[in-house]
């Protein structure tokens, strides 16, 4: 699947047909970044990023690593020192549960990230970590190989094994979403188009 493709079907498409969301509180670190492809995961330990620089080396080209940094979210595990790393080696972006750093340079780069909190203080990087495991993000549990796709409405996660089908069900979704716009534009009303019941609605001045 390409990467592009799924970034044109956006999040919010593929998280009403099986994506699941992560949680809202994930959001871009600089206005306009996307980000799409193959998880990579990764859990720090508290206030430390061994494991992230770790992956770095470690995660195929077109990558997303995903992070589970919550045991000490204020931090920044992730600036423009690892943004540079990861662009030599082809990763496609970070989503992590914590903070970044040097949120500007990550804008500059073009780096697509998605996190918690942007947060000054630095991690050490000395603690044990885990890499290609399981990570749970909130309530959502992320495997490797798992597909991730975030935009400016948040970040959904495909299970690897049901891309093509969440896939094929998104490209329904937008083709009949454009039909809609279509009749809109005509006229009609979304009203009549979904089907919905006016008389539900009580209205206060009935001159309305």
């Amino acid at each position: 699947m390409d990467a592009v493709d799924l970034l044109g079907l956006g999040a919010a498409t593929l998280g009403e047909c099986g994506a699941r969301p992560l949680r809202s509180a994930l959001r871009a670190a600089w206005p306009g970044a996307t980000v799409a492809g193959s998880a990579f995961t990764v859990v720090c330990a508290p206030a430390d990023n061994l494991a992230i620089h770790v992956a770095v080396t470690l995660a195929p080209p077109g990558s997303v690593l995903v992070v589970d940094a919550s045991a000490e979210p204020e931090r920044g595990y992730w600036g423009e020192v690892l943004t540079t790393g990861a662009e030599s080696r082809g990763l496609a972006g970070l989503v992590i549960d914590g903070g970044v750093r040097d949120a500007a340079a990550l804008a500059a780069h073009g780096f697509g990230v998605f996190c918690d909190r942007i947060a000054l203080q630095g991690a050490s990087k000395d603690q044990p970590g885990e890499v290609g495991g399981p990570v749970t993000l909130g309530a959502v549990t992320v495997h490797p190989g798992d597909w991730v796709v975030g935009d400016a409405d948040g970040v959904v996660v495909i299970e690897g094994g049901h891309l093509a089908e969440v896939v094929a069900a998104a490209r329904q979704r937008a083709d009949r979403e454009q039909d809609l716009f279509r009749r809109l534009q005509a006229g009609e009303t979304t009203v009549d188009l979904l089907g919905l019941d006016p008389t539900r609605i009580r209205r206060a001045d009935p001159s309305v």
